[in-house]
C-alpha cells in the first residue's frame, strides 16, 4: 500500500474506531464486552467533541482524545509488533520513545480527522468467541451516507486484566499494524539506525503538531 493510500485507510482506522452514531449505539447496548468497548470510548469522544469546536483548541482536543482513547489501545503490544525483530535489539529508551511518538500519531490523526468522517455508521458482525479464549476479533462494517459499498473494518483486540484493548485494526484485510511494520522496517533497512526512524516520526508529529497550534491562534486572532 502506497503512504497516501496508507494514510487514508489509518484515519479510516482511527474513525472507526472512535465514530459511532447515536443509533449504531443504542443497537451495540447488548453486544459482548470486547465491542462494548468501542462503543462506550466512541460515545466519550463524540461527546467530548460536541461541547465545543474543537478546530479552535486542537491542543485541547487532542487531549480530551489522548484521555478516553489511551486507556483502550494497547500502545505497548502495537509497538512490539510494529517493531518487530528490531523490538529485541532496541533500548528501553529507544522503546519508551518509539511507543511515545506512535502514541502521538495515533492521537494527532484522529483529532485531524474527526469531522470528515464522523458521520460513517458502523454495522456490527456476529462476535466469534472461544470460551477462556483471551483474544478476540470483532468485525464490522463502515457505512458512509449515500454508498451502497461498506468498508469492512477488524479489531484485534486482547483481554489484559480483565480489560479488552486493540491492538491491530484490519481494513479491506489489510493490516495497518503489519503495513508500519514493513514501513519501518524498511526506514530502519534504508537509515541503518533505529534513532533516525524514530527522529523522523518525532519531527513530523512536531510539525503536524505545531502547524495546528498556529491555526488555532490564527483562528483565535
Amino acid at each position: 500500500m502506497n503512504p497516501i493510500a496508507f494514510t487514508k485507510a489509518f484515519t479510516l482506522l482511527l474513525i472507526a474506531l472512535f465514530s459511532l452514531n447515536t443509533v449504531q449505539a443504542e443497537e451495540t447496548q447488548t453486544l459482548a464486552a470486547p465491542v462494548k468497548v468501542i462503543q462506550d470510548t466512541s460515545n466519550q469522544v463524540r461527546q467530548a467533541l460536541k461541547t465545543y469546536d474543537y478546530k479552535l483548541d486542537f491542543t485541547r482536543s487532542a487531549a480530551l482524545v489522548k484521555n478516553i482513547m489511551e486507556p483502550h489501545v494497547d500502545v505497548n503490544r502495537a509497538a512490539l509488533l510494529i517493531l518487530g525483530k528490531h523490538w529485541r535489539t532496541a533500548s528501553q529508551a529507544q522503546r519508551d520513545r518509539f511507543k511515545e511518538e506512535f502514541r502521538t500519531l495515533l492521537i494527532r490523526t484522529y483529532t485531524t480527522a474527526f469531522s470528515e468522517f464522523h458521520t460513517y455508521q458502523i454495522d456490527y458482525l456476529p462476535l466469534e468467541t472461544i470460551p477462556g479464549e483471551n483474544k478476540v476479533t470483532v468485525r464490522t462494517e463502515m457505512r458512509r451516507p449515500g454508498s451502497p459499498q461498506p468498508l469492512p473494518v477488524s479489531y484485534r483486540m486482547e483481554n489484559i486484566s480483565g480489560q479488552w484493548k486493540v491492538y491491530d485494526v484490519i481494513i479491506s484485510g489489510v493490516s495497518l499494524v503489519q503495513n508500519y511494520r514493513t514501513t519501518f522496517g524498511s526506514e530502519v533497512s534504508r537509515t541503518g539506525s533505529l534513532d533516525a526512524v524514530i527522529d523522523d516520526l518525532a519531527q513530523r508529529n512536531a510539525t503536524a503538531l505545531g502547524q495546528n497550534k498556529k491555526a488555532d491562534t490564527s483562528t483565535k486572532s
